[in-house]
C-alpha cells in the first residue's frame, strides 16, 4: 500500500496486492484493487487488465473477463500472456474457432512462443492431425528448449499413438530441461508402469518422490503400482503417508477408497469415498468419488443408492459418458431395458459436442512462416485426409541438443494437474469400476489416439539409444544415489509429515481435521 501511496502510476503494486488478495480468497477485494490501479494508470498497463481478467474468471463472470483480457490487447497488442489467457477462456466455453483465432492473433503480434505453439499443438493432437500436432511441438520447443511442460506434451501425445521410443526420448528431454520436475517424473513413471516395465516405472516414481517430497500424486500412483504388483499393506503405508501430506487432496482418498473395496473393505471404502466429498462435493473428482461409489453399491445389491449417487455425479459433470453407461447398464442388468435406453438417449441428447475445422489453417500458416509451401509438404496439407501416425523417433533424436539442469516450474497450457489426477492409470483400474482411474499423464483422450503399422512404434526396450543415462544423470543433477533409491523411500515415509502450502499460499501443519462427512 506504501509502494501505491507513493508511486500511484506504477502498476507493479497494484498487481502484486491483487494477487496476493486473491490467494487469500478476499476476491472482492482484489477486483477493487485491480480497478483502482486501471484507473490510476489510465488503462495503459496491460497486466493490470489481465489479472484482472483471470480473477472475473476465476469467479465465474466469463463476459466480464473476455471485456477485461480485450482491453489488455488494446493497451499492448504485444502482451503474449493477454492473447493465450483469453483463448484458453474461449477453450474451455467450447469456443475453438475463436480461441484459434485469438492463438494466431498472439503469434501475429508477439511472434514465436512456446505457450502458443504448445496450445495449438495439442488442439491438433485432439483433433488427430497428428503431423501438424508434431510441427507445432517442434515450434515451441524451438522456442524454448528448458521447457519441459512442451516436451512433456509431446511426449504424451506419442505414448497415446504407443510410438514409445519416441515417447522416451521425450520424457528424458523433458527431465533434463527440469530435473526437478514432479509432473515429468510423474508422468513417465506412469507410462512405463503402464507397459509393464514394473521396476522402471517405481523407480521413476520414487526419484520423484525423493525431489518432490511433499507431492502426494507421486506416493499415490506408487502405492497403485505397489497394490497391483506387491502388498496392499505398503500401498495403504503409502496412501497413508499421501494423505498427511495433503488431507485435501480428493484423488488420494478415492484411489485409497477403491483400492479398500477391491479388498472387500466396503465399509471403509465409503468412510474414504466420504472423506473425499467431505473436502469438496462440487468438484470433478467429487463427481468421480461419487460415481465409484456408485458402483461400490450396484455390486453390493444397493441399487436405489447407486442410482442416487449416479445421479449426483451427473449432476456435477453430464458429459460423463462412463457414469451414463454405468447407469445403463445397471438397469439392463435389472430387466429394466427401457430406462436403460432412456438413459442412452440422454445422454446423446445433453453431450456438448464442439465442432473443429480446417479452414483456419491456411491463414494461419501464413502467420507461423512465410514458406508455406515447404510447410504444406511438411504437413501434407494437399492431401484430403488424417495424417498416416509414422515413427517420428528418428526426426527427434536429430532435433536433440543437450538438456539443461535449470529447474522450470513447467506451468503452461498444457493443464497437465496431477492435483486433479488420481494417477490411478498405472494400476489398469477399470473404468466401470473406479472413478479415479484415468490416466493422469492423459491430455488427450485415448478414443482420440491412433495406431501404426511401424514395427519399431511399439518398441518397449527401456534403452532408447539416445545416449542417456539416467543413473548418472540423477547422480550429477540430483545428487541421488540410485542404488539407495528404496532405502532412500523406506526412510522418508518413516519420517513425520512435512507441512505443505495450501492453495491460499499459507503453510499450515498438514495434521489438520477436514470437516465433518457429509452424508448423501
Amino acid at each position: 500500500m506504501e509502494c501505491i501511496d507513493v508511486w500511484p502510476e506504477d502498476g507493479r503494486p497494484y498487481v502484486a496486492l491483487g494477487k496476493i488478495l486473491s490467494k487469500q480468497s478476499k476476491l472482492n477485494e482484489a477486483r477493487t484493487v485491480y480497478e483502482k490501479g486501471c484507473q490510476a494508470t489510465q488503462g495503459e498497463n496491460p497486466y493490470i487488465w489481465q489479472c484482472w481478467a483471470i480473477l472475473e474468471n476465476r469467479m465465474g463472470n466469463i463476459r466480464r473477463a473476455r471485456e477485461l483480457f480485450d482491453a489488455a490487447t488494446v493497451a499492448d497488442k504485444k502482451h503474449i500472456a493477454a492473447w493465450h489467457g483469453w483463448a484458453v477462456l474461449e477453450l474451455k466455453q467450447g469456443n475453438i474457432k475463436k480461441a484459434r483465432n485469438l492463438l494466431g492473433k498472439g503469434l501475429k503480434f508477439c511472434g514465436g512462443n512456446e505457450y502458443i505453439y504448445q496450445t495449438l499443438a495439442l488442439l491438433e493432437a485432439k483433433a488427430k492431425r497428428y503431423e501438424r500436432a508434431r510441427y507445432l511441438f517442434k515450434q515451441a520447443t524451438k522456442c524454448n528448449r528448458k521447457s519441459c511442460a512442451s516436451w512433456l506434451a509431446w511426449a504424451q501425445l506419442e505414448a497415446q499413438l504407443e510410438n514409445n521410443r519416441a515417447a522416451r526420448q521425450l520424457f528424458e528431454k523433458a527431465v533434463q530441461a527440469s530435473p526437478k520436475n514432479r509432473f515429468a517424473w510423474h508422468v513417465w513413471g506412469v507410462f512405463e508402469a503402464n507397459l509393464e516395465n514394473i521396476d522402471q516405472g517405481r523407480k521413476l516414481l520414487t526419484i520423484g518422490h525423493m525431489v518432490n517430497p511433499r507431492d502426494p500424486v507421486l506416493l499415490q500412483s506408487l502405492a497403485l503400482i505397489e497394490y497391483k504388483h506387491s502388498s496392499a499393506n505398503l500401498a495403504r503405508v503409502l496412501f497413508r503417508r499421501a494423505s498427511e501430506m495433503d488431507p485435501r487432496h480428493q484423488p488420494v482418498w478415492i484411489a485409497w477408497g477403491w483400492m479398500e473395496w477391491k479388498e472387500g473393505n466396503i465399509s471403509t471404502a465409503r468412510e474414504l469415498y466420504q472423506r473425499a466429498l467431505s473436502i469438496n462435493s462440487t468438484t470433478e473428482s467429487a463427481a468421480r468419488c461419487l460415481q465409484a461409489w456408485g458402483v461400490l453399491e450396484q455390486r453390493a445389491g444397493n441399487l436405489s443408492a447407486a442410482r442416487r449417487l449416479f445421479r449426483s455425479s451427473l449432476n456435477i459433470n453430464s458429459q460423463s459418458y462412463i457414469t451414463w453407461m454405468t447407469w445403463a447398464n445397471l438397469e439392463e442388468d435389472q430387466g429394466n431395458s427401457v430406462r436403460a435406453e432412456e438413459i442412452r438417449n440422454l445422454y446423446f441428447q445433453q453431450r456438448t459436442e464442439v465442432v473443429d475445422d480446417e479452414s483456419w489453417i491456411m491463414g494461419f500458416l501464413d502467420v507461423i512462416d512465410p514458406a508455406i509451401d515447404s510447410i504444406k509438404r511438411l504437413l501434407n496439407l494437399d492431401q484430403n485426409s488424417y495424417y498416416k501416425v509414422k515413427e517420428s523417433s528418428n526426426t527427434i533424436a536429430a532435433d536433440d541438443t543437450d538438456g539443461s539442469s535449470e529447474e522450470s516450474t513447467g506451468s503452461s497450457s498444457t493443464n497437465i494437474s496431477q492435483e486433479e489426477s488420481t494417477g490411478s492409470s498405472s494400476a489398469n483400474i477399470s473404468t466401470e469400476e473406479s472413478a479415479g482411474s484415468s490416466s493422469s499423464s492423459a491430455n488427450i483422450s485415448t478414443e482420440e489416439s491412433g495406431s501404426s503399422s511401424s514395427a519399431n512404434i511399439k518398441d518397449n526396450s527401456i534403452d532408447t539409444g539416445s545416449g542417456f543415462d539416467l543413473d548418472d544423470f540423477i547422480r550429477e543433477m540430483l545428487s541421488l544415489d540410485p542404488s539407495k533409491l528404496e532405502v532412500q523411500l523406506t526412510t522418508s515415509l518413516k519420517d513425520p509429515p512435512k507441512t505443505i502450502r495450501t492453495a491460499s499460499g499459507v503453510w499450515r501443519p498438514t495434521r489438520k481435521t477436514t470437516r465433518t462427512s457429509q452424508n448423501l
